[in-house]
């Protein structure tokens, strides 16, 4: 150990009582700030993944779409894409924004055409037994009796006030022009399934059947409005979705065909989430510059008081940067000791609100009933380093101050 450290480590036991209070305070503010930070952080991370989670279970990691047109040769598209490198499947389907009325409400929905075989392996929220379960066209199709099926979101169901079994009619605005004017279309389907995705957009507004019914209603053939594409890596799929338009276009001599990925077709909310996180780091980071002025304030009150200490190390020999590095090292070892208590209070907290789930949310008001954590080496690594890096800051002018001392002046005032 070098005299430096030797000397630095000596301070730090220091019995004077007002030094030591500051010193324990810092160390204080310090680990609460820290601790906060990491907890905060994890469940904003938790959030997000969460989010990402539940949105991916719904929607596709990447959406191909037509100007002015639909896919009538989509099933060639589809291999196409399937080709192309990245890409894990594609499906095939029918969007349209429709009416369903049961026999005593009316609403609003976003139909959603699908081909159980294909998107039971795209929509996780929905296992593709279930789809095809509710969804397969049987022998019965094509007869009076038969009435298709279709699977609503929950809060969907609840505001058309129906179960499952019950009779609703599909009400699509591409009906014909008759002799009085233009008439929807309209069709009988019974509620084969209802299904929570567990975000109230989806549950409040989706509603699925089967690819060919979808095509009846809307009288557009046998071709398809979109074709969805699940990627092997979701933080690629931006790349992928240019390179699918961009191949797409080559090989069809035309500019028609453009894509959507996930992060795009969601920017907004996930935007939301990351400044939100920023301004959480932010104000929690406060907490430990606050306590990194206590590091500061402390550091002073003992140059006050080793004056003639100083002098003395100097006189004997001792460099301005050999006085600086006693005072940054004591500094540096209230900050590293609050940081460590405060990163294993941290984790601690953050273990303790994933496995136990003592802290419980109200469902109407949240998308989720319990904190979810998700903890990051890379946070954790970002906060302690943020913490690290003030609380040297917070040494230097102290440490200067010590450096800059006249030993002579110092011993005859001292």
């Amino acid at each position: 150990m070098t005299f430096e450290y030797f000397i630095g480590n000596r301070y730090l036991r220091v019995k004077q009582t007002f030094v030591s209070l500051i010193t324990i305070l810092s160390i204080a503010g310090i680990t609460i700030g820290v601790m906060a930070l990491i907890i905060v952080i994890a469940v904003m991370s938790g959030a997000e993944a969460e989010f990402r989670s539940r949105i991916l279970g719904v929607e596709s990691h990447v959406m191909i779409m037509r100007y002015s047109s639909a896919f009538t040769d989509y099933r060639r598209i589809i291999k196409d894409i399937e080709k192309i490198d990245g890409v894990k499947t594609a499906s095939p389907y029918v969007f349209s924004q429709i009416m369903l009325r049961s026999s005593s409400r009316v609403s609003g929905a976003v139909l959603r055409g699908i081909d159980p075989g294909s998107a039971g392996q795209a929509i996780k929220s929905l296992d593709k037994a279930f789809l095809e379960q509710r969804l397969i066209k049987n022998q019965n199709a094509g007869t009076p009796a038969f009435v298709p099926g279709i699977i609503l979101g929950q809060e969907l169901a609840r505001n058309l006030g129906v179960i499952e079994n019950d009779i609703i009619y599909l009400i699509s605005p591409r009906g014909m022009i008759a002799p009085i004017g233009h008439i929807p279309a309209m069709k009988r389907f019974k509620v084969t399934g209802i299904f929570e995705s567990g975000m109230y957009e989806y549950d409040t507004s989706l509603a699925y059947v089967h690819i060919k019914d979808a095509q009846s209603i809307l009288h557009i053939g046998d071709s398809v409005t979109n074709i969805g594409v699940r990627v092997n890596d979701i933080y690629k799929a931006d790349n992928i979705a240019e390179n699918i338009a961009e191949n797409l276009n080559q090989k069809y001599k035309t500019g028609s065909y453009w894509a959507r990925d996930w992060m795009q077709m969601n920017r907004n909310l996930f935007s939301a989430l990351k400044l939100e996180k920023k301004a959480m780091f932010i104000i929690l980071t406060l907490i430990v510059l606050v306590a990194a002025f206590n590091i500061a304030s402390s550091l002073i009150m003992m140059v006050m008081g080793k004056t003639k200490d100083i002098a003395i190390l100097k006189a004997m020999g001792a460099t301005d940067k050999s006085i600086r590095r006693i005072f940054v090292f004591k500094g540096m070892i209230v900050g590293l000791t609050g940081t460590v208590i405060g990163m294993c209070l941290g984790l601690t907290g953050c273990i303790l609100l994933k496995h136990y789930e003592f802290i419980k949310l109200p469902g109407d008001v949240y998308y989720f009933t319990t904190l979810p954590v998700k903890l990051e080496a890379l946070d954790v690594f970002v906060i302690v380093s943020a913490a690290m890096i003030i609380c040297y800051l917070a040494t230097l002018y102290p440490a200067r101050q010590a450096s800059k001392l006249n030993p002579v002046e110092a011993i005859r005032y001292g």
